[in-house]
């Protein structure tokens, strides 16, 4: 995490964050806080039953149909661990107002919600893969919102690359790099045995989604017309208004 610059009249200081609360983010924060302490105080039977019913659990998905799980997981988190939620809901505020308040509020929520159901989408291909590793991830459950969390680290990191990001509160790094080693430890973790390969694979596949998105949206041939579009708009209005790059040979145009 990061302070924030803040600039006065008559001074310069540092706050924490980026500021007040986001529509979209504060509504999201607000649902999975909700949900959470819902579930803390339910009975360990009726919790479990929940997650089951409504978190990420490929066999559900393919025997019962439940194809609402790769949007609900996104809303449960473990209340055995708060930090889970805490992480999750942090990242969120920090990582996400701001490209909130960049790219309004029906297209963050856009790029939130796809980047956490590809996340969803990559757990259920790996756990169909022909290997002992993944085999157990057919019928184990996934919760949190992390998938989509690290789709907004990865659009921040490309939107602010050299935002310094602190480590604990003391090391600065670079957006970039740090969404570089998030990555990495993603990558490395889900190659890995244990029982927390499957988060990362869900990590993962929200880094990957969204990358693809943000790139895909930059190199679309839609873009590019709408590029040359307003560049034919802009040589027409230079045109029109006469206005000129300046030099002694103009020195006799009029300048608009």
């Amino acid at each position: 995490m990061r302070p924030y610059p803040s600039r006065g009249p008559s001074h310069s200081s540092f706050s924490f964050g980026p500021g007040p609360l986001s529509p979209a983010i504060k509504a999201l924060i607000v649902v999975n806080v909700a949900v959470f302490l819902l579930m803390w105080f339910m009975p360990t039977g009726l919790k479990n039953a929940v997650q089951q019913f409504l978190g990420l659990l490929p066999v559900s998905i393919f025997q019962d149909f439940r194809l609402w799980q790769p949007v609900t997981y996104m809303f449960l988190h473990d209340t055995t661990a708060i930090g889970h939620i805490l992480f999750n809901m942090l990242a969120l505020w920090m990582f996400g107002t701001e490209l909130e308040r960049m790219w309004g509020t029906n297209a963050f929520l856009r790029y939130y919600f796809a980047t956490g159901i590809a996340a969803a989408v990559t757990t259920i291909l790996i756990s169909l893969a022909p290997f002992p590793s993944t085999a157990r991830m057919f019928d184990t459950v996934t919760i949190g919102a992390s998938g989509a969390i690290y789709g907004l680290l990865l659009a921040y990191g490309l939107t602010f690359p050299n935002r310094p990001i602190y480590i604990y509160f003391i090391f600065a790094i670079p957006a970039k790099y740090f969404v570089m080693i998030m990555g990495a430890i993603a990558l490395l973790s889900s190659m890995g045995g244990g029982g927390s390969g499957i988060a990362h694979i869900t990590h993962l596949g929200g880094l990957v989604a969204g990358y693809v998105m943000l790139r895909g949206r930059q190199l679309s041939p839609a873009n590019e017309v709408r590029y040359r579009y307003l560049r034919w708009k802009m040589d027409r209005a230079r045109k029109k208004f006469g206005v000129y790059s300046g030099g002694k040979k103009d020195w006799d145009k009029h300048i608009h």
